[in-house]
């Protein structure tokens, strides 16, 4: 435990040491499925396109002309460029795949069998190869073809629409939440597939869908619109299976999250605040029954909260055993003691910015820890030194250089 960032340093082996990824995925989904790889130890190459790098590295802010983004998203990655449309980026790819265990992309479905660069090209040339391919759709259905961005995800599958105030818009979220929630799908299922590989002898593909992984996640709608033909409605921050359950403002113009979902803890609230007998009430003693009678349950909670600082709030439902949560922006999570006790947050030394914190890896481990080794590197920086590793003589380097091959 420490009071202070965690600095992550080169391991002597991380736990997916000696594996190879080939990161050919741009954007979000696959880029960031490879960035968990690497964070494990995982030795991660990614690939793109001479003149037209990932589009990741201008999104969001920047500090003196420096992408902030891209150094999270492409931490732990060699860089190299190589235009797979080109017979010499073709050859350099080829390359990289014989010496890969895993191959991560996200291009249109169709577009790498354009290139003679399928799955059936490319396990003649590594029987033993792992291709993950990402895409808005999937590689099958009449939608395959379409462009697919985590946005569209959210709208279909079912996330959006019960996202929001009743009277509201279906509402969408700020970040790139089902890209992250399949990235977390595909490195499961390159893991998997890695597993069976071990049984097997031979590699497989692995198919990821970003409309599917978020619909895993949103709970029993199917079975209830099956079994029930009803839909679950907008409620904004009430819960339609528990109250109260809504954030909260508190005297000093902070807000605070809480959280009923077990019966107990929600009678500790009620008690807390001064509305006993509303426990003893016959509808109290059912999730769902609550929920219907949020509006008395919210003005109680709300009231009391309002009349209370923030730290006054968490102290004393930390002591009565109830849940609650201050609402955090970043310089909250940065400054909290319980994330400084994980570990969550990481130091590491920029080689354009100097000092830089980020998020680290999702878990730790007793043993190989992830690490971040390094931030995200410039476009095509490992270009030459890769490409010497796989036996280009600086010769054909220099030719495929002039070609526009990389």
């Amino acid at each position: 435990m420490t009071d202070a960032p965690r600095v992550s340093r080169d391991p002597a082996a991380g736990a997916l040491a000696g594996l190879r990824v080939v990161d050919a995925s741009t954007l979000f989904a696959g880029p960031m499925a490879a960035m968990h790889l690497g964070d494990l130890g995982a030795d991660v190459v990614k690939v793109e396109h001479p003149t037209k790098p990932d589009p990741s590295r201008t999104h969001g802010a920047a500090k003196d002309g420096v992408n902030l983004w891209w150094k999270t998203l492409g931490r732990n990655k060699r860089t190299v460029t190589a235009n797979l449309g080109s017979d010499g980026g073709r050859e350099v790819f080829l390359a990289l795949v014989a010496d890969a265990d895993v191959v991560v992309e996200n291009f249109r479905p169709g577009t790498l069998e354009r290139w003679d660069l399928g799955y059936d090209e490319l396990s003649t040339r590594n029987p033993r190869l792992v291709l993950a391919r990402v895409s808005g759709f999937g590689q099958v259905g009449p939608y395959r073809t379409r462009p697919g961005f985590g946005t569209l995800a959210e709208a279909m599958s079912g996330f959006a629409a019960m996202t929001g105030e009743p009277d509201g818009p279906p509402t969408l979220p700020p970040f790139g939440l089902a890209d992250g929630v399949a990235s977390l799908a595909t490195a499961f299922a390159v893991m998997v597939a890695l597993s069976t590989r071990e049984r097997t002898g031979h590699g497989q593909v692995v198919d990821t869908a970003i409309i599917e992984p978020i619909l895993a996640m949103l709970g029993p709608q199917i079975t209830r619109w099956d079994q029930l033909r009803t839909v679950q409605p907008r409620t904004g921050n009430r819960s339609a299976n528990n109250a109260p359950r809504n954030t909260y403002r508190t005297r000093d113009g902070q807000w605070v999250a809480v959280s009923t979902s077990a019966q107990s803890i929600a009678e500790r609230v009620l008690r807390l605040v001064g509305r006993p007998e509303l426990v003893d009430e016959p509808w109290f003693a059912s999730g769902v029954e609550r929920a219907q009678h949020a509006d008395l349950l919210d003005e109680a909670v709300g009231g009391w909260i309002a009349q209370r600082t923030r730290a006054e709030v968490v102290a004393a439902f930390e002591e009565a055993q109830a849940a609650v949560a201050p609402i955090y922006d970043a310089q909250d999570i940065v400054d909290d003691p319980q994330f400084r006790a994980l570990g969550t947050i990481h130091e590491i030394e920029d080689p354009e910015l100097g000092p830089m914190l980020m998020q680290g890896p999702l878990f730790r481990m007793s043993e190989n820890d992830g690490v971040i080794r390094f931030t995200g590197r410039a476009h095509g920086a490992d270009t030459d030194a890769v490409l010497g590793e796989l036996g280009f003589s600086p010769e054909r380097v220099a030719e495929l250089r002039a070609e526009g091959a990389i």
